[in-house]
């Protein structure tokens, strides 16, 4: 069983394969926390973990009791203003004006399987499963109002999948102003916290800071999980690093503002805490109607952050990506974008797709501006009808030409955007996120649809699934390129205008719900400026992301780096672009530039009627070694070993292993060359110790436990590239292929 219950102490042990949670019922009813780690065996009470106390200058709840405080307790949902000056998990504004409450236990239930939650993305059990669900009720009877904690532990993955729900049953209206969907007090402050940050074109770069007395967080208040932080925080030991050492995960299955963040007390206590962001938030309930917060997704490794990583991907991959290609290997496409941009019509575009699937490609891409007037980024947003003077056959005599060709046809769309200069805005001014009276600010000349407004989501799925019924279309990129300004909504009244941001990706959620149900032989891809909403909760609609509008191979070693903390490979965009390279205009070899594209769902970004016939034969070359080995590139296990964000930035180094362990691909990437430089092993992970491996190219054969300890000496001449001496020059690569004997 994965969860005990211990009646007697009223405590409840959570265990996964290698860790535990303990909570408990507290002497005032309340619900305390005694342990979270790697797993310890079960036992009938762990009352004495319990911690208590004295102590000069604290309130205490009881008169005469000097023991019991929440200030001093370690808590699982707490609240604020009864003893605790912590930041809470939640708070009501009840009518009175009162922020105080009091939801203490009433009961419990455990089962099998996983329930739904209503309009949100989360992970899910399929039948065999081994995963149980706990079901906390707390009640506070003063606002007849209950609080339901639900904790659903994935054994075999070494999660733990968290979220709570607020019903109002009473007469009063309850104004929810905060609402994480976790909370964790741990033993202590020994940590360092690791977040995801960056901008547009350096998403997801590695940041690493030492906890301290105070409180530490990143948020979102952009309308999405953005680029500058991604809603995910982990916690590591000092002597932590890739392959030992204890660390814990904390990731959000949401795509809209969020807060992550820790705050260590006088007592060294560190309360981990992560959900919507609080920061112009409120959500008000009436009698009878329930909130419901987003999934929070723990994970203890005591296996370093690699095996943190290795779990996450494990349970993303397979228990919150859905549908027909979450274990189907992805296409190889062509995108046109960076090939062409606006300028292109139908005769252009099928010349394009077929010499892409000449060399092999399997799906081409129709980008941006194929709609309305969209000559440029100024126009037609929302006018989801074909430009005829550009394919004058339209989108479905497109898709015949291109499937004719005997590959997969893909379009793009951007539908929660509208542009000013368009039918859609001249029909419906009012359709926009807007303030009346204020400035209307916009975002690459666009402006945001209110996607809170059902008839809004309806219209847009409408135009969408219009054009997916008549065409031959298996795959749609869905993007979105700008944040919220000016946040509010023309239908919303003045006391709900605060619940805009939710509802916005509620009804992002919703069409995205209805597209992929409707047509679930499509494979979505979801896009944000790149990767503006590369989080969990589009993981669930779409099972890959475009990870970073920047396609320059040595950017996206630390961007593809800083993703695999937390996200499969398999959810990574990778393409192969034109040098120089359109946002940095850096210059780098084909070869380097598949050798990172390969660690991902792989494809192209170029004009292929503009290369020369050598570059042709080689991505044909490409194409052909990434259709042998992709689903080891998508499904393996995936091992980070050189660090892109540690010493000077000029080595990375990752390989991906197959389940049984016979292969493996290694990919090791310098950056700049270095005279007179020292030599270099190459130390691999993950394979079988027992096994004797060859490698592709080179003679001899190694043991995995030689490769794992003594590695590949790079130098030697026995692995040099082709027989030449060791100066590969800048932005080199290389990849080794490793098959059991």
């Amino acid at each position: 069983m994965a969860i005990l219950y211990n009646e007697q102490t009223k405590e409840f042990h959570l265990q996964t394969e290698n860790s535990s949670y303990i909570l408990h019922v507290l002497e005032n009813d309340q619900l305390g926390q005694l342990y979270y780690g790697k797993k310890i065996r079960h036992k009938n009470s762990f009352e004495h973990l319990f911690e208590k106390g004295d102590r000069p200058n604290t309130p205490y709840l009881k008169e005469g009791d000097m023991t019991f405080t929440l200030e001093q307790t370690k808590q699982e949902y707490p609240s604020y203003g009864t003893t605790d000056f912590r930041e809470p998990a939640f708070q009501i504004l009840q009518e009175n004006g009162s922020r105080i409450t009091d939801f203490k236990y009433e009961s419990h239930r455990i089962f099998q399987g996983k329930p739904k939650l209503d309009g949100l993305p989360a992970t899910y059990v399929e039948d065999g499963d081994n995963t149980e669900t706990l079901e906390i009720t707390l009640y506070d009877e003063v606002i007849d109002a209950k609080l339901i904690l639900l904790y659903s532990v994935f054994e075999e993955q070494d999660a733990i999948a968290r979220s709570a729900r607020f019903t109002n049953n009473g007469n009063g209206k309850l104004n929810l102003t905060r609402a994480m969907s976790a909370n964790i007090d741990l033993l202590d402050s020994d940590y360092e916290m690791i977040q995801l940050s960056g901008a547009w074109a350096r998403e997801r770069h590695v940041k690493t800071r030492k906890l301290e007395t105070g409180i530490q967080n990143i948020s979102s208040t952009r309308g999405t999980s953005s680029v500058h932080q991604n809603p995910f925080l982990a916690l590591k030991r000092p002597h932590t690093n890739e392959f030992h050492g204890d660390v814990f995960g904390f990731s959000l299955v949401y795509s809209g503002n969020f807060l992550a963040q820790v705050e260590v007390d006088y007592l060294e206590v560190s309360r981990v805490s992560i959900g919507i962001n609080p920061f112009d938030f409120n959500w008000m309930l009436e009698k009878g109607e329930s909130f419901q917060t987003p999934e929070a997704v723990m994970i203890y490794s005591n296996e370093g952050l690699n095996g943190m990583s290795q779990r996450y991907h494990n349970l993303y991959q397979t228990r919150l990506a859905r549908g027909k290609w979450r274990d189907q290997v992805r296409p190889i496409l062509t995108n046109n974008w960076e090939g062409t941009y606006f300028d292109f019509n139908e005769e252009k575009i099928v010349e394009m797709a077929k010499q892409s699937q000449e060399l092999g490609v399997e799906l081409f891409v129709l980008d941006d501006g194929w709609f309305g007037k969209r000559n440029d980024d100024t126009t037609s947003l929302g006018d989801w009808f074909v430009d005829y003077d550009k394919l004058p056959n339209g989108i479905t005599g497109l898709a015949e030409k291109i499937t004719a060709l005997g590959m997969d046809f893909g379009l793009w769309f951007e539908p929660e955007m509208v542009s000013k200069i368009s039918e859609l805005y001249k029909k419906h001014p009012d359709w926009l996120i807007h303030v009346p009276d204020r400035n209307l600010s916009h975002g690459r000349n666009q402006y945001v649809l209110d996607f809170s407004r059902k008839e809004i989501v309806d219209a847009l799925y409408e135009m969408m699934s219009a054009i997916l019924r008549d065409a031959k279309i298996s795959y749609v990129k869905w993007d979105m390129n700008r944040y919220m300004t000016e946040i509010g909504s023309a239908q919303l009244p003045a006391n709900r205008q605060r619940e805009v941001a939710h509802r916005y990706i509620l009804g992002v959620y919703d069409l995205y719900e209805r597209l992929t149900s409707e047509f679930p032989d499509i494979l979505f891809e979801s896009c944000a400026s790149g990767g503006s909403r590369f989080d969990p909760g589009m993981l669930y609609y779409a099972p890959q992301a475009w990870t970073s509008d920047d396609t320059d191979a040595v950017e996206r070693l630390k961007i593809q780096y800083g993703s695999s903390f937390v996200y499969p490979i398999s959810s990574m965009g990778a393409h192969v672009s034109a040098v120089p390279n359109h946002q940095v205009g850096r210059i780098t070899s084909l070869e380097t530039r598949a050798n990172v594209a390969y660690f991902g769902a792989f494809g192209y970004e170029l004009d292929v009627t503009k290369m020369e016939e050598d570059e042709k034969q080689a991505m044909k070359d490409q194409i052909a070694f990434y259709k042998k080995h992709r689903e080891l590139f998508q499904f393996g296990t995936f091992y980070r070993i050189n660090s892109p964000f540690e010493k000077d930035g000029n080595r990375t180094t990752w390989l991906v292993v197959s389940k049984d362990k016979s292969q493996a691909i290694v990919a090791d990437y310098h950056v700049l060359c270095k005279p007179n430089r020292s030599f270099n092993r190459l130390i691999l992970k993950g394979l079988n110790e027992d096994y004797t491996y060859t490698i592709e190219g080179f003679d001899g054969e190694y043991n995995g436990d030689e490769l794992m300890e003594a590695g590949i000496p790079l130098d030697h001449e026995r692995f040099r590239k082709n027989g030449e001496h060791n100066v590969e020059g800048d932005y080199a690569s290389r990849l080794f292929v490793l098959n059991k004997q």
